[in-house]
């Protein structure tokens, strides 16, 4: 594997990345909400890009795995800033953008700044605007008067430690939606959806596809295939939906 290094942002951030130098277009992963570039995928895709002589890169969020700060602190800008900063400052080139989860959101975002570097996108179980269709629209009306209150609201996850929802996280990411405003992607997408994930419905996934303005835009489903989408099946879907969409 890649060496683990940092860098520091112009926020003052604390990121921790692995960048594997190599031919382009560079391969950057974006891993997802409480997740970290140590998971499964994120590692797999490296030792891949490795194997083919191509540039990658996987990093932390502020919050995140290795990197400095407090996860509560963040939010879907700071970890979208965090996610431009590390690719503008350690890569240059065609970009192709593998998003799990939340990092499929985080993608959205950074594709729209940086969109004359992207040559394509894979969504993995991609979860934009997870913060006010998921979180939001399930709270009841006691825990949406705490959120207006200025107080957390705790949620059991089946991936460990609770979810601590901030005030902060919930009014940041409406500034952040992708699916209520144009997203244009003319380069190639590929999404990929488990039938059996209990954490982004099929009905998000379909939602995605129908959105975004673009001409080579794909959604394959994997009957039984969960969340983690990391066995061996759906790990060769991701690496043939990476060349495909970046050669």
């Amino acid at each position: 594997m890649a060496k683990i290094n940092e860098l520091v942002t112009a926020a003052g951030r604390r990121l921790a990345f692995a960048y594997t130098p190599g031919e382009g277009p560079v391969v950057v992963f974006l891993s997802g909400y409480k997740s970290d570039m140590e998971g499964t995928k994120a590692v797999h895709l490296e030792a891949w890009a490795q194997a083919r002589g191509r540039a990658f890169l996987r990093f932390d969020y502020s919050g995140h795995g290795a990197s400095g700060g407090r996860f509560e602190d963040g939010c879907i800008g700071d970890w979208a800033a965090d996610a431009e900063a590390v690719i503008s400052q350690l890569s240059e080139g065609p970009l192709v953008l593998v998003g799990s989860s939340m990092g499929g959101w985080i993608g959205c975002l950074v594709s729209q700044h940086l969109h004359a570097r992207i040559v394509g996108f894979v969504g993995i179980a991609a979860a934009p605007d997870f913060t006010e269709d998921g979180f939001w629209a399930g709270f009841d009306a006691d825990q949406k008067a705490e959120i207006a209150a200025g107080r957390t609201v705790s949620l059991p996850s089946d991936y460990g430690d609770p979810y601590m929802i901030t005030p902060k996280l919930i009014e940041d990411g409406r500034q952040h939606l992708v699916l209520r405003t144009p997203l244009r992607m003319p380069w190639p997408v590929r999404l990929l959806q488990g039938t059996e994930d209990t954490a982004v419905t099929r009905n998000t996934a379909l939602r995605l596809l129908d959105h975004i303005a673009g001409t080579d835009v794909r959604l394959s489903f994997v009957k039984g295939a969960d969340h983690r989408f990391s066995d061996p099946a759906c790990l060769a879907m991701i690496e043939a939906a990476v060349t495909e969409v970046g050669g």
